[in-house]
């Protein structure tokens, strides 16, 4: 797992395959793997991650697209096997380089994803709507759709074909035995490719180090029960936007107990009316209300749905927990249930938005303290009996942290997968499937593409780093004025700073060095305005790093006359 250089990988043989991830690999988030074959490249998802507190201003990070950016024309298709953000989010972004490449998925995936193009003005472009058991060909590729279980309905596990090989891409996938939608993983088709030969399997890693099975979603039930039996004010439950079988645990709560349920949050309402029409999410007759009619009902009549389970800054809960919301007021002993996982990277945030909850008197249920959560991902057990009912010759752990993917890999090898046969790959490395066999050839670039406002990928690395100084440490402009003839400071340096309780008159005991060390500058024959500024800079940066163990940026502005 250690990092590797960028290194060309060589031409791809005629009868091999090229796996790249470009995303999804060391985070949890912006998962995206291409698979190439004569000359042509299928992308499975293309997905978001959302920044953390060292992305000042990112709004979402990307996948690394440049990687195929002089390619876009030979992609045949993009294949989506659920409809989380971390899977989805980024297609927009993609097609706005090429919008007419074929989007394949299930009917739920592909309506979510519609919504989506309306608020990036994009036109919905080649739809190829696919279920689980279907078979079918795009370009050099033929496609298996096998149906897996997770936290979405509709979600899909792909097989992907050519003569060089077979390779079987889990998706994100669980295997509980009691779906609320009755929609079991296919454990027999993984079983029947596994007897037709996967040469290599790509495998969700993100609960690779929790021991045996992933709890059922139907334990949920009785907590929510009896959070609802214990509230006498209103119940906020706030979980991702996309999951449909949440809400609908939370409806059907709602309902047994007579309480009306209101969506808060535009992706909540947006994303809950799609699955509605489609059938996935069934919703009692007059059991929502607007948001606008929330006081016309007692408190203890009311269950609230919103965003905003991972403290994201504009979300409802996080407004709500500020008390910014402009409709909604928390008042002492509402409950809010946090009814998700949290994500890595996330923790100020969602403990930020527990503290702020917790001081306006609302009672907290999370993940911690209740059963309000189960997570939509493999466990173990889970992983090791996929392992051995498929077989796989070769095996790419997937969609983890460097963690994750290192036990998923240690589990396919205690099923008997050699190791030297299990690839730990990052972000941008390039594996190539050649005769049975899997190795890394080379490495691209696959770096985070930052998206801030409207602007998107021209956020370095170097700005950030400029961002973060600007908030920890402080702003400090020095301007001061200097005759070169005479090498005199005439004027200055006035100095103004930003970010410091002290004042500006702390600066008082450094302006006459910045004078002296000017002045001897000029003296030597220095007389270029971007060295003498340079002079400013490093000595008032010693100054401000001894005297107040500060490193600000330092902005300083020389004028000669």
């Amino acid at each position: 797992m250690a990092g590797t250089r960028l290194q060309t990988p060589p031409p791809l043989a005629r009868d091999a395959m090229r796996v790249t991830p470009l995303g999804g690999l060391g985070d949890i988030g912006r998962n995206m793997t291409v698979v190439e074959h004569h000359g042509q490249l299928l992308i499975v998802d293309c997905g978001v991650l959302f920044p953390e507190d060292d992305h000042p201003g990112v709004d979402l990070i990307l996948p690394g697209f440049g990687a195929i950016a002089d390619r876009l024309d030979d992609v045949v298709g993009l294949v989506l096997t659920h409809g989380h953000e971390d899977h989805i989010g980024a297609v927009p972004y993609l097609l706005k380089q090429r919008p007419d490449i074929p989007l394949i998925g299930s009917r739920l995936t592909l309506a979510l994803l519609r919504e989506k193009f309306k608020e990036h003005r994009l036109r919905n472009t080649v739809e190829l709507v696919v279920s689980d058991g279907e078979q079918t060909q795009v370009g050099a590729f033929d496609l298996e759709f096998v149906a897996v279980n997770h936290s979405i309905p509709d979600a899909l596990a792909v097989a992907i074909s050519t003569e060089a090989g077979r390779i079987l891409h889990t998706g994100d996938f669980k295997m509980d035995q009691l779906p609320l939608d009755g929609r079991l993983t296919d454990l027999r088709a993984f079983a029947r490719l596994g007897e037709a030969g996967v040469d290599l399997f790509l495998v969700d890693s993100t609960n690779a180090e929790v021991p045996g099975f992933t709890t059922p979603e139907r334990d949920i039930a009785p907590a929510l029960d009896r959070v609802f039996d214990r509230s006498k004010q209103r119940v906020i439950v706030a979980c991702f936007a996309s999951h449909v079988h949440r809400v609908q645990q939370v409806l059907d709560s709602a309902v047994a107990h007579g309480r009306k349920v209101v969506y808060v949050g535009r992706s909540m309402v947006r994303n809950m009316g799609v699955a509605r029409d489609l059938g996935y999410l069934k919703v009692p007759a007059n059991t929502l209300i607007e948001m606008r009619d929330i006081e016309k009902f007692q408190p203890q009549d009311v269950v609230i749905v919103c965003t905003g389970s991972q403290g994201e800054p504009m979300s409802a809960l996080s407004r709500m927990a500020a008390s910014e919301h402009p409709v909604i007021d928390l008042k002492p002993n509402d409950t809010v249930v946090l009814a998700s996982s949290l994500i890595p990277g996330n923790e100020n945030s969602v403990y930020r938005v527990i503290n702020g909850l917790t001081r306006l008197g609302a009672k907290v249920v999370h993940k911690g303290n209740a059963l309000v959560h189960v997570s939509g991902h493999a466990s173990a057990g889970e992983l090791l009996y996929c392992y051995n009912i498929v077989k796989p010759r070769n095996v790419m752990p997937v969609h983890g942290e460097a963690r994750h993917l290192v036990a998923n890999a240690d589990l396919a090898v205690q099923t008997g997968v050699p190791r030297k046969r299990t690839i730990l790959a990052e972000d941008g490395t390039v594996v190539d499937l050649h005769r049975g066999k899997a190795s890394v050839v080379g490495k691209v670039d696959a770096a985070y593409i930052f998206v801030d406002g409207a602007t998107v990928g021209d956020i370095s690395e170097a700005a950030l780093t400029d961002r973060r100084i600007l908030g920890e440490e402080g702003f400090v402009s020095i301007v001061a004025v200097v005759d070169t003839r005479t090498g005199k400071v005439v004027s200055g340096p006035d100095i103004h700073a930003r970010g410091f309780v002290e004042g500006d008159t702390v600066f008082d005991p450094v302006r006459p060095q910045i004078v002296t060390a000017l002045e001897a500058a000029l003296a030597d024959g220095t007389d270029d305005t971007y060295q003498l500024q340079q002079v400013i800079r490093r000595r008032m940066g010693r100054w401000v790093n001894d005297t107040l163990r500060r490193r600000p940026m330092i902005v300083p502005v020389v004028i000669q006359t």
